[in-house]
């Protein structure tokens, strides 16, 4: 087991790696821009150090900084938590190459898997189905013949990154030119790669993601699935497993794809297959995130396992103890992601509780809230035997939050959860965006 980490991430993504690896026994390092000097994460780790300036470009994704930390503080391993270089296999590699050991897939699967092209031709190859698309194309004039071939609606999808950047929808053919070049820049600007290629925009789709853990031994095993189709511009906004309308059928079937996905690519580590969910039940691969994903805990609430710790786990190459079949997905759970709309210093904090509610964060009582990061303040989550009862735990947790100083999007989660269309679970992933975009109230 490693005798200490260094975890190269912030806000409240530490702090869960930095309480699992308490739990383990195992010393954590905590980095630090400047802005984050009177953080949680660093308050709780073992150690700390200052990796630069507040810019995330001169600090959590300056890789220099990060592994020179790792080396002068002793540390054996690095968690890059999500986001930042989480998926980024120039610097898995680079930790390859000083003998620390990165928690996640090695550097050539990053590379594979984190290439869209690469992992649809992949999929293909395998047998699991693939949204009808194209390979990467080399300007806007070939888009336009291949875009009569797959028909209209279509999105433009950048091969690199994540996040909803790098991607346009396209209603008809005179709106593709502008769109392909606009994705294109940006997806340059993002991810320095500006490959992009068209797929087919499907309609009255659900977002559903199976999650993987797989060892160095072989062994893959899958925890089920987490529906995320309530999105605002691409961005999840509340997660919850199980999915409401799934069966059991077509959960073993895209549960097998997932397994399938995760062995073609020789993955190893915690990483998320993800797929769209047509009404008539067949569903299309979309993309592999090779990382911890931020709604991960909703996943160890219904099925007991504790994610991260397996991750360490693995990166020791310690074999999976678990077998399929002892795997059981009891309950349900929601998370609701509490995203700041405002900077400024939280003068005043209540944070929920209750059986099976938590907040994942790593706010304090007079923290700033500063403009250089993500816009997540925490993960509002819960737990019960019963969806209906999970979406009244909910409810109740959302009216007790309280965070004053900043402006937040508490109000619009409480609307979210006791809409009509969410208690039913009648919902895709266009659902929330119309909602907003029609006017109407959300719950009505």
């Amino acid at each position: 087991m490693f005798s200490k980490i260094l975890v190269a991430n912030r806000g409240e993504v530490a702090v869960r790696i930095i309480r699992a690896c308490r739990e383990m026994g195992i010393e954590t390092v905590a980095v630090y821009s400047e802005a984050d000097r009177n953080s949680l994460p660093a308050a709780l780790a073992d150690e700390r150090i200052c990796i630069g300036a507040s810019p995330a470009a001169e600090s959590y994704l300056n890789q220099k900084n990060i592994i020179s930390a790792a080396l002068a503080m002793g540390a054996n391993a690095i968690h890059p938590g999500y986001g930042f270089l989480s998926e980024n296999a120039e610097f898995a590699a680079l930790c390859e190459e000083n003998g620390i050991t990165f928690i996640g897939p090695d550097s050539k699967v990053l590379e594979a898997m984190g290439d869209k092209d690469h992992s649809r031709q992949l999929m293909k190859e395998i047998g699991v189905p693939v949204v009808p698309g194209t390979e990467i194309l080399k300007d806007a004039a070939e888009a336009k013949e291949r875009a009569k071939e797959i028909g209209y609606p279509l999105l433009i999808k950048a091969t690199a990154g994540g996040g909803g950047k790098g991607i346009r929808v396209v209603w008809k053919e005179d709106e593709l030119e502008n769109a392909f070049y606009a994705a294109s820049r940006e997806a340059e600007s993002a991810f320095s790669n500006g490959d992009v290629f068209l797929e087919k925009y499907l309609t009255s789709v659900r977002h559903v993601e199976m999650q993987v853990l797989a060892d160095c031994f072989g062994n893959i095993l899958c925890l089920g699935e987490r529906d995320c189709s309530l999105q605002l511009n691409k961005q999840k906004v509340l997660e919850e497993t199980l999915c409401p309308v799934m069966t059991e059928e077509i959960r073993q079937q895209m549960m097998d794809a997932a397994v399938k996905a995760a062995k073609a690519a020789e993955y190893t580590n915690a990483g998320t297959v993800e797929f769209l969910l047509a009404p008539d039940g067949q569903f299309y691969f979309i993309e592999m995130n090779t990382r911890l994903q931020v709604e991960h805990p909703i996943t160890e609430e219904i099925s007991g396992i504790d994610i991260v710790k397996w991750q360490i786990r693995i990166a020791c190459r310690i074999p999976l103890d678990i077998r399929q079949e002892n795997i059981h997905l009891h309950g349900h759970s929601i998370e609701c992601r509490i995203n700041a709309r405002s900077t400024g210093i939280v003068d005043f904090l209540h944070i929920p509780g209750g059986a099976r509610v938590h907040f994942d964060t790593a706010l304090v009582q007079d923290c700033e809230i500063v403009p250089y990061y993500d816009s997540m303040l925490g993960k509002l989550i819960v737990y019960a035997q019963d969806r209906e009862e999970a979406i009244r735990k909910m409810e109740a947790a959302l009216c007790e939050m309280v965070i004053q100083g900043v402006e937040t999007n508490i109000e619009d989660q409480l609307r979210l959860v006791r809409s009509k269309a969410f208690f039913k679970g009648e919902y895709d992933t266009l659902a929330l965006q119309n909602i907003l975009e029609e006017g109407r109230g959300i719950n009505e």
